[in-house]
């Protein structure tokens, strides 16, 4: 087949304001073969047909439209009520807040206190006790060899080091050497532990490179938990709880995900704080609210596009799905424009892959191309009509996202986009050069780039020049965003008769099966887990964690879309179940 190839390196989409030209995407440095030339990487694209093929002839798979339409153009949200439950999360949120910091500072007290940070983590209310968690938890790291001495309870421990991990304190691995017996197994009398075992598996989950104990402790409550889900011996509530964690466990799931899943087991519990459950039922109500009121707004603004009536049905339609994800980086209130923008945005990014990958023949992508480098609304007479609808659409909606950011600031959002520098070419590169180009040149840069949208100014600055360092966190992440998407869509790739796909290049590098190259695959992304947490843990003390934690709720976004394959083309499932419980399906109060 004909293949479009790719330099390594980064197109910036540049706005009219110059404002923030220090920070364009374009000026990151490739470490990628320095020194070299641009190395031609072959990348996805119809191959070039003769010039008598008609574009009305052209065969492309028809993809699923989407089973939202216009759904929330009827939505109707009382501001009454959103007013009404913000009064009383103002009323309530001191008395959470009392239960956070009460004045004693035993030893006992302090480690109720990390098992309180934990509750407000699951409950999606902890963002409204920022200061205060991170007080408690500095606090409570420095006493930490006090709090483990003599405490053999494993939901204790399991949860301790899930926080202080979660939130980049190092607390050490031999705390779980006390749940192993002699032959340096773990004990089988932990596993009557029900609870104690589900924590115990989601702590494993932020194991870094080299902590051998973590993986067995993976390995083990793995095994088990599958085991009691299979005989549904426990209790309804904690049976699901152990069959959403198999799922997708908390370290991996959207924080409103995992919060609208937790509130319901957390009401089943006996022992539920009443007070705790209602604000945390409130602050999700009033949340849902907030989103229904955007997605009313994405929605109207995607019917005016009428893109369906403009284009070929070659591209997924998919504006709820591109919100759910802008809404796994950013989900409190206060971050509504950087949600929308950022929602906008990815069906920029959508519609620009699906013309590229699924439509666009050799020439017309190469004209597209040079149409975004030299970002002129005068250079699309060279393209075809279809083309100039997309360049049209794109330039229109960045646009946008830096008229609204004007307005929000008074200032340019800076907004940045990306797109693959294309030529035609036939080298074939290894492996571990498709890995890096395909991974961090390409794509995740830009995204994460994106991500940064609804920090304000000072933020902004501070974390596109943590970016352009090429922090070895990020790298990690593109690395193992690109095995996780290749190997979920490699089937779709064949199907287009594309080998431009990481279990292709390594089954001819390495000659080795499908099968054997599956399975490598797989553990490479799961060694990549490691370090990206690892690189966590180096990163907290340097990069401020409002930062961060959009480039972690990015690799989140990883995890949610390929963990079951590629359901954000087939988003049925998970997808319309989560679309449902947090936009569809208000919380009872």
């Amino acid at each position: 087949m004909q293949c479009i190839s790719a330099y390594g390196s980064i197109l910036s989409l540049p706005l009219r304001s110059n404002l923030f030209s220090v920070r364009k995407l374009s000026s990151f440095p490739h470490k990628s073969f320095s020194g070299q030339h641009g190395k031609l990487v072959r990348m996805k694209a119809t191959p070039t047909r003769a010039c008598h093929d008609q574009e009305s002839n052209r065969k492309f798979k028809r993809l699923p439209l989407s089973k939202w339409g216009h759904h929330f153009l009827s939505a109707q949200v009382d501001v009454s009520e959103m007013n009404a439950l913000a009064q009383e999360i103002e009323r309530l949120k001191p008395e959470v807040g009392e239960m956070l910091m009460f004045s004693s500072k035993s030893i006992e007290s302090t480690k109720k206190r990390i098992l309180f940070i934990y509750m407000l983590v699951s409950l999606g209310v902890a963002f409204h006790f920022e200061d205060e968690i991170e007080q408690s938890l500095e606090e409570g790291f420095e006493k930490i060899q006090e709090m483990i001495a003599g405490e053999d309870d494993l939901y204790t421990i399991s949860i301790m080091f899930w926080v202080f991990r979660t939130y980049g304190y190092n607390m050490s691995t031999d705390v779980f050497k006390r749940f192993k017996g002699e032959n340096e197994k773990f004990m089988e009398s932990i596993t009557s532990d029900v609870k104690g075992m589900v924590s115990l598996y989601e702590a494993a989950h932020l194991r870094t490179t080299r902590e051998d104990i973590l993986e067995e402790a993976l390995s083990f409550t793995t095994r088990n938990l599958e085991s009691f889900a299979r005989a549904g011996a426990s209790s309804p509530h904690i049976l699901m709880r152990i069959r959403n964690a198999l799922c997708m466990p908390q370290h991996y799931n959207a924080e409103m995900i995992f919060a609208r899943e937790y509130i319901s087991f957390y009401e089943q519990e006996e022992d539920h704080n009443k007070m705790l459950l209602r604000f945390a039922k409130i602050n999700f109500k009033f949340l849902q609210l907030n989103w229904i009121q955007e997605l009313k707004t994405l929605t109207k603004w995607w019917k005016q596009q009428d893109l369906a009536s403009k284009l070929p049905p070659y591209f997924r339609d998919r504006l709820i799905e591109c919100y759910l994800f802008a809404l796994m980086i950013y989900f409190e209130p206060q971050f509504s424009l950087g949600r929308v923008s950022l929602a906008k945005i990815n069906t920029v990014f959508t519609l620009v892959d699906d013309t590229c990958d699924r439509y666009g023949n050799v020439s017309e992508v190469a004209a597209l191309v040079q149409c975004v480098e030299r970002w002129d609304p005068d250079c699309m007479d060279s393209l075809p009509d279809y083309m100039k609808t997309v360049f049209k659409f794109a330039w229109n909606t960045f646009e946008e996202c830096e008229n609204a950011g004007i307005m929000e600031e008074g200032l340019s959002y800076d907004v940045q986009g990306a797109l693959e520098e294309w030529e035609q070419g036939d080298v074939v590169p290894t492996f571990d050069e498709y890995l890096e180009i395909g991974g961090v040149e390409v794509t995740m840069y830009v995204s994460i780039a994106c991500s940064f949208l609804g920090l304000g100014q000072s933020s902004r600055e501070q974390a596109y020049k943590w970016l352009k360092s090429r922090p070895k966190f990020v790298e990690a992440q593109a690395k193992r965003a690109r095995l996780m998407n290749d190997i979920a869509g490699f089937e779709g790739d064949m199907s287009r008769g594309f080998d431009v796909n990481a279990i292709m290049y390594y089954m001819k590098q390495y000659k080795v099966t499908e099968e054997e190259t599956f399975t490598r695959l797989q553990k490479m992304a799961r060694d990549l887990d490691t370090t990206v947490n690892e690189e966590i843990l180096k990163t907290t003390k340097s990069v401020p964690r409002q930062i961060l934690k959009r480039a972690i709720d990015f690799g989140k976004m990883i995890e949610f879309t390929y963990r079951s394959g590629e359901e954000y083309t087939h988003p049925e499932g998970r997808f319309k179940d989560h679309i449902t419980s947090l936009f569809v399906d208000l919380i009872r109060l």
